[in-house]
């Protein structure tokens, strides 16, 4: 245990809506509980009216863990920027531990990661490597096979780049400090990269992150990932993040013209390519 986890704690930020499916609630929140350096707290954002099944896990959850588990619910359902905005603020701890309704951390994920922190100041959000899953047997400790593995620039100057073009972190394996995130604005309500658009305001406010080379997180991957990734919706969001990189001076004319192009073009593409690039090219 650091000084800093022993000192001040961390809390789990989790958002959960009505589409999500309970066994998958109940695996992620598990996870989280069976750190090695355990939360102080857990904010679980309910974004709008759930399930019985949903909210059968949760009151479980609130039997097992009474006085770590805070839910904060939503009479209507707000979209993912909104619910993360608000579980920022209602956060008590000074870390704050990104995780998604459906994925599994890795036992030891907090531990390293508060590690990292307590020795490096200097260094606001840090995250690692994510292995991407379909298939988890039943009782098992570990999924059946690994799809994919996404991993990112490590240090702050390799993340710095990495930005102009990518999403510099995986966003369910992220800590970062809340001060850091509220000097930035916080999350803002925007669909699909909400994360990503929190980093880039993060890297222009001065703030400097962090990756593990190592996996923390194994996520879960369905048959509709690169669907979502297409369509007028999602590119006109990627243009408008890559137009506020160029205005603020983050990336040049000809980077943002050539980010512009890719996203276009594979907005558009048929999706069994747009999957054949991820995982040949973007992932490992």
């Amino acid at each position: 245990m650091t000084a800093m986890q022993r000192d001040e704690g961390y809390s789990v930020l989790m958002s959960v809506y009505r589409k999500e499916q309970s066994a998958y609630l109940r695996q992620a929140m598990d996870s989280m509980w069976a750190q090695t350096a355990p939360p102080a707290e857990f904010v679980l954002m309910c974004d709008g009216p759930l399930t019985p099944e949903l909210d059968a896990v949760i009151a479980r959850m609130q039997e097992d863990h009474p006085a770590e588990l805070r839910v904060i619910r939503f009479e209507e359902n707000q979209g993912l920027g909104k619910a993360l905005n608000r579980g920022v603020q209602a956060c008590r701890c000074p870390l704050i531990a990104r995780m998604d309704s459906d994925d599994v951390s890795r036992p030891q994920r907090c531990e390293k990661e508060l590690a990292l922190l307590d020795a490096h100041p200097e260094i606001d959000i840090v995250g690692g490597a994510i292995e991407e899953f379909t298939e988890w047997p039943e009782g098992a400790s570990e999924p059946a096979r690994i799809d994919a593995v996404r991993r990112t620039a490590e240090t702050p100057e390799a993340i710095r780049e990495f930005a102009k073009t990518r999403n510099p972190f995986n966003h369910p394996s992220v800590m970062y400090r809340k001060a850091a995130v509220l000097d930035a604005g916080n999350y803002e309500d925007v669909r699909y990269l909400q994360d990503y658009y929190l980093w880039i305001r993060m890297l222009l406010a001065g703030k400097q992150g962090m990756n593990l080379a190592e996996p923390l997180v194994w996520m879960r991957a369905d048959a509709n990932l690169f669907k979502r990734r297409s369509g007028k919706l999602y590119r006109q969001i990627q243009l408008n993040l890559f137009r506020i990189m160029r205005t603020e001076g983050f990336i040049t004319r000809g980077q943002y013209l050539k980010s512009c192009a890719l996203r276009a073009g594979a907005s558009v593409a048929p999706n069994w390519l747009r999957s054949a690039v991820f995982h040949k090219v973007l992932r490992k």
